[in-house]
């Protein structure tokens, strides 16, 4: 294992020798700059030692600022509950580390293990989830945590690992290096930021950059290092105002070097999305509101809801309409319309407005009631 403190020192006083007009090593020669980026360098092409120093510092910079998150272990603890990262990364994909903080402590104290998980019903499951958004990873998170507690215990590789359901290709290295210690290459948009932009790549393709994420991970420390990336690409490699002179990798930087490292990589065109147009009805009776559960599979599956009509590209029929709710899904954004029903529609329940929030509703449909029940205590 290289000493971590050592490899910042002979880099200093690696390239000092060649600013000095003295050859320095060998790995030294393929730095170019420190400091002030050279405004159009060559691409740096890595050796073996440098890689291995680059490494380094990247591992000390975790140790010196790494996130204390709840499912995390510190740097060079013992790796964390396969469970808890599990739970972690599914939570995690699209969306926010500061909205999925306070969620997931929610969960392990009410789920502290995947049996427990597994032996919870799908519609507890599904209301703990509400708001989180993206509900097929509910689904998902279901059918994987009775398959694991049925086998006995997570599977030890990203090859076994991707075969659970919602487990893909990112998502199974991460597990498999955070919780295993395999040298899997957990490649998310932050981590790809962060290695086109080393490499000075304006395109890449995902094994291009697999591959080279995996020649900067050490042998040692996978799970430290996939968790040192992602903290990079989050808080100083970001998209737009990186904060390049705080980035231990930037002695190595091809985008630093360019002086334009928000170039780096070229921002792929996003098509535009589809709208939609629906009507939710509002039933209500006794101070209670009727709710539906929405088939299991597509949007919202399997989620509770306010019955209506199919979102479909015309709008709807002219209706007395309470007010409208805008909201964007991954592929289509949706204005639906909240009108008054007298009768109940489809096969559901009456629920209680003052325990409406126990009903778990998705965040659509929690605004829809929001925007009722607010407006009736402004009229």
């Amino acid at each position: 294992m290289l000493d971590e403190a050592e490899p910042a020192e002979r880099l200093a006083a690696d390239v000092a020798d060649q600013l000095a007009g003295r050859s320095g090593t060998a790995a030294s020669r393929r730095i170019f700059f420190v400091g002030q980026p050279l405004r159009h360098g060559p691409r740096p092409c890595h050796s073996e030692k440098v890689t291995a120093n680059l490494s380094a510092l990247l591992l000390q910079h975790y140790v010196d600022n790494f996130r204390t998150l709840p499912w995390r272990s510190p740097p060079g603890t013992p790796p964390p509950d396969p469970y808890r990262v599990w739970l972690s990364e599914v939570m995690l994909q699209q969306t926010t580390v500061a909205t999925v903080r306070p969620r997931f402590e929610r969960f392990v104290a009410r789920w502290p293990t995947i049996e427990a998980l597994a032996g919870a019903s799908d519609e507890a499951i599904l209301s703990e989830w509400a708001g989180l958004g993206y509900y097929a990873r509910a689904r998902n998170l279901i059918a994987c945590a009775r398959q694991v507690a049925a086998r006995g215990s997570f599977p030890m590789t990203a090859a076994e690992l991707r075969q659970l359901p919602g487990i893909g290709a990112y998502t199974s290295s991460a597990i498999a290096a955070i919780a295993f210690g395999e040298r899997a290459a957990a490649v998310d948009t932050n981590v790809e930021r962060v290695v086109a932009r080393l490499h000075g790549l304006k395109q890449a393709s995902r094994p291009e950059i697999e591959r080279l994420t995996l020649a900067l991970m050490p042998t040692d420390r996978p799970g430290d290092f996939v968790q040192a990336m992602m903290d990079l690409g989050a808080t100083i490699c970001r998209p737009r105002n990186p904060r390049c002179s705080d980035c231990p990798l930037n002695t190595g930087c091809t985008a630093f070097a360019s002086g334009n490292p928000e170039a780096f990589p070229e921002r792929r065109q996003r098509a535009s999305r589809p709208h939609r147009h629906g009507i939710a009805w509002w039933i209500e009776r006794s101070a209670s509101v009727w709710l539906v559960r929405r088939p299991a599979k597509g949007i919202l599956g399997g989620m509770a809801a306010l019955p209506g009509t199919d979102w479909t590209a015309a709008p709807p029929q002219s209706v007395n309409a309470l007010g409208t709710v805008r909201h964007v899904f991954t592929h289509f954004s949706l204005d639906l319309a909240i009108a008054p029903r007298a009768e109940p529609e489809g096969e559901g329940w009456w629920q209680p407005l003052d325990r409406l929030e126990e009903a778990g509703l998705p965040t659509l449909y929690r605004r829809a009631a929001d925007l009722v029940l607010a407006a009736r205590l402004a009229a």
